[in-house]
């Protein structure tokens, strides 16, 4: 730790903040609950993950993984093909795993997550309406009975770390719980549809890719309240709105 030069600020907000000093991430969160998660999470995954150095209220240290992420939302990814295939096969192996005890957020509650979201959007002249209504007819395909599996939450490109071809981990398992694969294989190919196809050849199985399009516009409806409310900028900006867009 002698050697290290700068404190790097990776993301914060008035949740939670990741701080980079060297090699080791240090992660602060609010909610001591979800670093708990994560950690049960790492230590019952089949794939790689980062090595928990040790943890304190609030506070959790972890090692850097080797590589680089496999791609960032808004920009094309630099990744190879292969890459993206074994991510592909890395989430397969996810969700063959046994069940984590933590329940999915319900059909019933993204809904109600989803009228409450594209309401406000609307109101406050966030979007157009137009756009709004068009994704949202999208996003309701999502929500119908799934066959619940172990999901990582909140498997942006960002959380992927690869070296060459290969995974060499998966951060950021707050939000791991029981859900649908889909949600997981949306989120990670989300503005990166371009590689939808790569990804699907590493799960091994066929997808619904009307379904992962459903989920690229409730997820991204359902977040740009919050990225607006927590300072990411503008939101005509977002990444996000610019999926909205692209939808049809």
């Amino acid at each position: 730790m002698a050697d290290v030069e700068e404190i790097q600020v990776v993301v914060a907000h008035q949740e939670r903040a990741t701080l980079r000093v060297g090699g080791v991430f240090l992660k602060i969160d609010a909610d001591q609950p979800r670093i708990d998660v994560e950690v049960a999470a790492m230590a019952m995954v089949p794939i790689p993950t980062p090595e928990v150095l040790w943890r304190k209220p609030h506070v959790l240290a972890l090692a850097a993984l080797p590589g680089t992420a496999l791609g960032h939302l808004g920009e094309p990814s630099t990744a190879s093909s292969a890459a993206w295939i074994a991510a592909g096969a890395a989430v397969r192996m996810l969700h063959d795993a046994p069940l984590p005890p933590w329940p999915a957020r319900s059909i019933e509650e993204w809904a109600s997550k989803l009228d409450g979201e594209c309401e406000w959007l609307v109101a406050n002249a966030v979007l157009p309406a137009d756009l709004v209504t068009r994704n949202r007819r999208v996003a309701e395909a999502a929500l119908r009975p799934w066959t619940p599996v172990f999901t990582h939450g909140d498997l942006q490109v960002d959380h992927v770390f690869v070296d060459g071809d290969e995974v060499t981990g998966v951060v950021d398992w707050s939000e791991a719980s029981q859900g649908d694969a889909l949600f997981d294989l949306a989120t990670l190919t989300l503005g990166h549809g371009e590689h939808l196809g790569d990804v699907v050849a590493g799960y091994g199985t066929d997808v619904d890719r009307d379904l992962i399009r459903a989920w690229w516009s409730l997820r991204c409806l359902t977040n740009v309240r919050w990225l607006a409310e927590n300072g990411y900028g503008s939101p005509e900006e977002f990444p996000e709105v610019a999926v909205l867009r692209s939808q049809q």
